[in-house]
């Protein structure tokens, strides 16, 4: 029998909270499902649970480790001070203090963040990637350095697709400059600028260290989007109910692959992983072509860990209930090898 650990899941909340507060209410809610599940399947694992929520200050979670003393961190906190640029930093504290912690190391998570570095790595070693270019805030010069219309204008170290909208693909330069504005002034985010890819909206879950497991693929499907539209997984896409329904947006196991194709997918995810410096779990999403080229989009490392969302199901396809999903994500933070 595998030995019962004591576990510190770590949240991050949008204002200060006393160490004594109450999360009863909150992981109630839709929006902490995630801290839910994770909290009752450790329970039903048999570990000792605490948790702790941060928002600006670490010397709480510094006197937490001392007093509790965690065999693992179970890392559910991806922002700081309500900055999502800061994760990379709250794993960078753990690994100084020689603390385990479950899914990405601060390396994978900084270059998986940086939508133009893990493009330019990933590109480097010949995976397909759209093209791209870079537009910092302050440049002056906003233009489309030769790419082809229609591109997608995102913001450059966003997550869950904050940011973008249907406004977001561009047709020419006038609304390229208006939409990279948007992105600098509004989401306060330097701007990638990439060719939009025709495809298959596809997501693909793979777990390890070393050791690689890919999970059967997922697909955002467009069910009522007529052939001929573009089909982009926008903000409203992924989180509005009402505009999925409306539209027909579904989540569901990729149909009708070859199995030679899925064996060149799950190959090329593996090697992302990899190149990208991920360890513990994570959500990569690509672009499926009629021809059955694959393209990267992005890495999502510690993507979304609700039971009912497309990491767990794959999982669960691939033969992990949720509660040893659980599990052996942490396992995987005490067998990580760190700096």
């Amino acid at each position: 029998m595998k030995k019962k650990l004591k576990v510190l899941a770590l949240f991050d909340v949008e204002s200060p909270l006393p160490l004594d507060h109450d999360f009863a209410l909150e992981l109630q809610s839709p929006d902490w499902k995630t801290e839910a599940h994770v909290l009752a399947a450790l329970a039903e694992r048999g570990h000792t649970v605490q948790h702790l929520a941060l928002f600006d200050d670490l010397d709480l979670l510094r006197q937490k480790l001392q007093v509790f003393e965690p065999d693992v961190i179970f890392n559910l906190a991806d922002q700081f001070k309500k900055n999502r640029a800061f994760d990379q930093n709250i794993v960078s504290f753990l690994e100084m203090h020689d603390v385990p912690f479950t899914g990405c190391g601060s390396v994978g998570l900084t270059l998986c963040k940086h939508k133009g570095i893990s493009k330019k790595i990933l590109g480097y070693h010949r995976i397909h990637v759209p093209g791209f270019t870079l537009i910092p805030r302050g440049q002056r010069r906003i233009s489309s350095r030769g790419l082809r219309y229609p591109l997608l204008v995102k913001p450059l170290k966003e997550e869950a697709s904050l940011g973008i909208s249907q406004a977001s693909l561009v047709s020419d330069d006038e609304q390229l400059r208006e939409r990279v504005q948007f992105v600098h002034e509004k989401i306060a985010n330097d701007a990638i600028v990439e060719e939009y890819i025709e495809g298959r909206e596809i997501y693909v879950s793979v777990l390890g260290n070393q050791r690689l497991q890919v999970f059967p693929i997922r697909e955002l499907v467009f069910t009522n989007v007529p052939p001929d539209a573009p089909k982009i997984a926008t903000y409203a896409a992924k989180w509005d109910e009402e505009y999925r329904q409306r539209w027909g947006l579904q989540n569901q196991f990729a149909e009708g692959l070859d199995p030679a194709l899925v064996r060149k997918i799950n190959e090329t995810c593996r090697r992302i992983y990899r190149l990208l410096a991920i360890d513990g779990y994570a959500r990569l999403d690509l672009r499926l072509t009629a021809t059955g080229e694959v393209y990267f989009i992005e890495a999502n490392p510690n993507p979304m860990l609700a039971a009912d969302e497309d990491f767990s199901q794959s999982a669960l396809k691939g033969g992990l209930e949720f509660p040893a999903l659980v599990d052996r994500i942490i396992r995987l933070g005490v067998q990580a090898v760190r700096g």
